[in-house]
């Protein structure tokens, strides 16, 4: 059993959808737009599981967007918010059994910020959904019970050989397991995904992050010899030296086999603010792998995005790299990745 890579073909990406209830109230038309673009990207790609409280609502949206329902799967499920990456199942393989295993861990609104007496049970409504859809495959499904550890997907990257990176701000921050040590947690991580080694990341930082630090806003696994990461390179800006000192970090980190990481920096987008003056955490490292794409997030600053995309074109060679709009994202303080899961394919 091992955690695969994001990289690996995947059965289908979990999306989970906007509505009049969630706090995208104030921009819910700009914030549907998004969605409806994401879900019409990632259905080029392969089959989209759309968790949604009013189903028949979504393809209302979705069809007024022009797109085609046809590789697109609903669910009708009660929530709080959007954000897939962190409610829905981390799924590892098992390729001698040809079973996919579904981690279902406690979520608790990233350290109790915000209401998430919803999407704590979206999981264990969709199960016997996503149980289908992988018997559709000929895949069997192991359900794995970790509810007793607060963990966001947003807070591991796996390289899919053994190796986890994640942020020390995250995983340690008291409002999630404080009973646990910072060995407590890597020995539990280890078991849990059967990997071989923990990357911590110590030095990271956005503002306006409410995750107190997710790896996937700062630093990317691309390949298992390469990272994508955010670069400041203004002095002047309040980012400058903690994301230094996180370049200087990656910098010394070594592969499994004891080589230095390739090294794919990203532009920080120029200071992006609510409507409050509040910074938002507009990151390009935000981006999905979705089989033979790289969703991208993008902030409506050309020579920013344009930048970011290049880079990942590099870092990504054989997928074609599409960038999203995703401005309205922000404004609830996550982006591309926050708002999707990819599932495997075995």
């Amino acid at each position: 059993m091992y955690l695969p890579a994001e990289w690996h073909q995947q059965a289908f990406v979990q999306l989970t959808w906007p509505h009049k209830d969630t706090d995208w109230a104030p921009v819910l038309t700009d914030a549907i737009d998004c969605f409806c673009e994401i879900a019409q990207e990632l259905a080029s790609c392969g089959p989209v599981f759309i968790v949604a409280q009013a189903p028949e609502q979504a393809k209302e949206d979705l069809l007024r967007h022009n797109a085609c329902l046809g590789n697109m799967t609903f669910v009708e499920c009660p929530t709080n918010d959007t954000w897939a990456r962190d409610h829905a199942y981390i799924t590892c393989i098992n390729e001698e059994q040809h079973t996919a295993i579904l981690h279902d861990f406690q979520f608790n609104g990233w350290g109790l910020k915000f209401a998430a007496c919803h999407d704590n049970q979206i999981n264990k409504i969709i199960l016997p959904q996503v149980t289908d859809f992988y018997r559709a495959y000929g895949t069997k499904v192991e359900y794995r019970n970790c509810l007793d550890f607060v963990f966001e997907g947003g807070s591991i990257e796996s390289d899919g050989q053994g190796t986890l990176m994640v942020t020390s701000s995250c995983l340690l921050a008291p409002n999630r397991n404080s009973k646990m040590s910072k060995t407590d947690i890597e020995r539990y991580l280890k078991e849990t995904f059967e990997a071989q080694r923990v990357i911590w990341i110590e030095h990271s930082w956005l503002a306006g992050d409410d995750t107190d630090g997710h790896i996937d806003t700062v630093a990317r696994f691309c390949s298992p010899t390469s990272i994508a990461y955010v670069k400041c390179d203004n002095p002047d800006d309040e980012h400058f030296e903690k994301l230094e000192a996180m370049e200087k970090e990656l910098q010394t980190l070594r592969t499994s086999d004891g080589k230095p990481y390739k090294l794919f920096p990203l532009p920080l987008p120029d200071p992006c603010y609510d409507a409050e003056g509040e910074r938002l955490p507009a990151t390009h490292a935000n981006f999905l792998i979705a089989n033979d794409a790289v969703l991208v997030p993008t902030y409506r600053q050309p020579e920013k995005d344009e930048l970011a995309l290049a880079q990942l074109g590099q870092a990504f060679p054989y997928h074609r790299i599409v960038g999203i709009d995703c401005s309205v994202l922000i404004l609830q303080h996550g982006s591309l990745h926050c708002s999707t899961m990819q599932y495997p394919k075995l």
